[in-house]
C-alpha cells in the first residue's frame, strides 16, 4: 500500500523464555495519529524501541514508507520520545535544542525560536530545564523529537503524570502538530479513554500480543448504547429486520453477533417482532458499555483503562 508511513510484520522480541512482543502486525498510515493502548509491561515500550531501533526486534520485519528500516537516513526522519523526557536538566530549553541541532548539523537562524515558539516554550527559553514543571518538560521533549522536521513521531506515555489540564493542552498541541504539518504519529497509553479523543486508529496489546486494531469510528460505534443479538443464523436475523423493522443503524460484529443502535427506548420491539416471524436468536439484551468495560473484556480484567 503506497501511503503507509508504518508498518510491522509478526514483529516479535523475547529476552529468553520471556516474550515481550508476540507476531505483532500494524499499518499505519501517512498522516495518521494511531494509539497504542496496553497495561505497564504490556509490550507499548519494546514496540517503541524496535520501531526507533534502539533495540533490534527477535524476527519479523518493519518499513518506513515502505522502505526497510536499516540506516541513519531513516533515523533522520523519525522523532522520539521514549521513557522519559530526556533533558540535559542543567542546560536551558534553548540550549537543550542547540544542542541537539548541533549534533544534527543544523544552523538555520530562528529554528530553535521556532521550535520553542510551536510547543509554547518561547517566553521561557533561557530558564534552566530542572525548574520546569512535568508539562513543559514534556513540552521540551517534544521539541526535541521535532528537530530535524521527521515525518514520524514515536511517543511513549507521553502524558503520564500530567494533571487533567496538562493532559488537555498536550492532547491539543499533538493534533495540531498531526493537522498543520501531516505527521503521523505513533503514541502509547495505558488510558484507552485519553487515546481515544486524538486517535485515528488504535491498536489493544496485551502480554505482547496485539489483540485489537479497530478505527476511531469503530471503537466510538462498538461503545454506543446498543442491543446486543446473538443468533446462529445472524443473516435471516438481519434481512428480516432491514425489510420489516427498516433497521439501519447497526454493526455486524462477527457471524452470530449484531450491534443494535435503533429502537432503543422500544426494548421488546425487536425481540417481539422475531418471535412473531418464527425467527430464532439465543440472546437479546442491552449493552451499555464505558470505554474501560471494553478495555477491560479485551485484556481479561484490570486497573488501566
Amino acid at each position: 500500500m503506497a501511503n503507509l508511513a508504518i508498518e510491522t510484520d509478526n514483529l516479535s522480541k523475547s529476552y529468553g523464555q520471556q516474550v515481550a512482543l508476540d507476531q505483532v502486525s500494524i499499518q499505519i498510515k501517512a498522516g495518521e495519529i494511531y494509539g497504542l493502548v496496553g497495561r505497564n509491561g504490556a509490550g507499548k515500550t519494546t514496540l517503541l524501541k524496535i520501531l526507533s531501533r534502539q533495540i533490534q526486534a527477535t524476527s519479523g520485519y518493519y518499513t518506513f514508507f515502505n522502505e526497510r528500516v536499516d540506516s541513519r537516513a531513516h533515523d533522520l526522519r523519525l522523532g522520539m520520545m521514549i521513557e522519559g523526557p530526556g533533558l540535559y536538566p542543567h542546560l536551558s530549553a534553548r540550549d537543550n535544542l542547540m544542542l541537539k541541532c548541533e549534533a544534527m548539523g543544523i544552523r538555520r537562524p530562528g529554528y530553535v525560536q521556532e521550535l520553542l515558539e510551536l510547543v509554547g516554550l518561547g517566553q521561557v527559553k533561557q530558564k534552566k530545564a530542572k525548574s520546569f514543571s512535568l508539562g513543559m518538560k514534556q513540552r521540551l521533549s517534544l521539541a526535541l523529537a521535532l528537530v530535524g522536521d521527521p515525518d514520524i513521531l514515536l511517543l511513549d506515555e507521553p502524558t503520564n503524570g500530567l494533571d487533567p489540564q496538562g493532559i488537555a493542552d498536550f492532547r491539543k498541541l499533538i493534533q495540531r502538530l498531526n493537522q498543520e504539518r501531516g505527521l503521523t504519529i505513533m503514541i502509547s497509553s495505558h488510558i484507552l479513554s485519553e487515546l481515544a479523543k486524538m486517535i485515528d486508529k488504535i491498536g489493544i496489546i496485551h502480554q505482547g500480543i496485539l489483540v485489537k486494531e479497530v478505527s476511531k469510528q469503530e471503537l466510538e460505534k462498538e461503545n454506543r448504547n446498543k442491543y446486543v443479538l446473538r443468533s446462529h443464523d445472524l443473516r435471516t436475523v438481519l434481512a428480516y429486520l432491514e425489510e420489516n423493522l427498516n433497521l439501519k443503524d447497526f454493526l455486524v460484529v462477527d457471524d452470530h453477533t449484531l450491534y443494535i443502535y435503533e429502537y432503543l427506548d422500544q426494548a421488546e420491539k425487536i425481540p417481539h417482532s422475531l418471535i412473531r416471524a418464527g425467527i430464532l436468536f439465543e440472546s437479546f439484551a442491552y449493552s451499555g458499555n464505558s470505554l474501560e468495560d471494553y478495555y477491560m473484556q479485551l485484556t481479561g480484567g484490570g486497573n488501566d483503562a
